[in-house]
């Protein structure tokens, strides 16, 4: 019998996501802002970095909530000495993921997650893969709503 390629999704409710925008496009510019976050024993947990538009680009992150003040306070500062276009915060998001050793050997994972997701309306924000899962951030008044369609269609149930 085979094993199902997801095997559960879980969600976090107790996540924000920053983002220094319009930062140079340098080497050294996300070490700077990524040591100086874990010098105050910050945990980062996704990163965007985009690509470069006229030698410059915006990097997002995700933290906790519990975290989100005292990273935006040192991302202010980072981004003065950079000369970046500012820094953004949003509280109100979540993290999605599907997770499953059988995604590794199956195509079109991703493809399913994120049209299932689409046909109900949930914008995703940034997405984070490894072998055996797929992360969405998505706004937290649609975390219900993702779940029980998540489940849904990857035959887990109403979840």
């Amino acid at each position: 019998m085979e094993e199902p390629v997801v095997t559960s999704v879980t969600y976090d409710k107790n996540q924000a996501k920053l983002s220094i925008v319009n930062v140079p496009d340098r080497p050294g510019v996300a070490a700077k802002v990524f040591t100086a976050l874990a010098k105050q024993n910050i945990n980062v947990d996704m990163i965007i970095q985009s690509s470069a538009t006229e030698k410059r680009n915006d990097i997002s992150f995700t933290v906790t909530k519990t975290e989100l003040k005292k990273a935006l306070t040192i991302l202010k500062k980072i981004g003065k000495e950079l000369n970046a276009g500012g820094v953004i915060y949003d509280d109100k998001i979540a993290k999605v993921s599907i997770i499953g050793v059988g995604m590794k050997s199956h195509p079109g994972v991703a493809s399913k997650m994120f049209t299932v997701l689409a046909k109900k309306n949930v914008n995703i924000e940034m997405i984070s893969t490894s072998e055996i899962k797929i992360s969405c951030v998505i706004k937290e008044n649609y975390v219900k709503k993702a779940v029980r369609t998540l489940h849904k269609s990857f035959g887990l149930g109403q979840g």
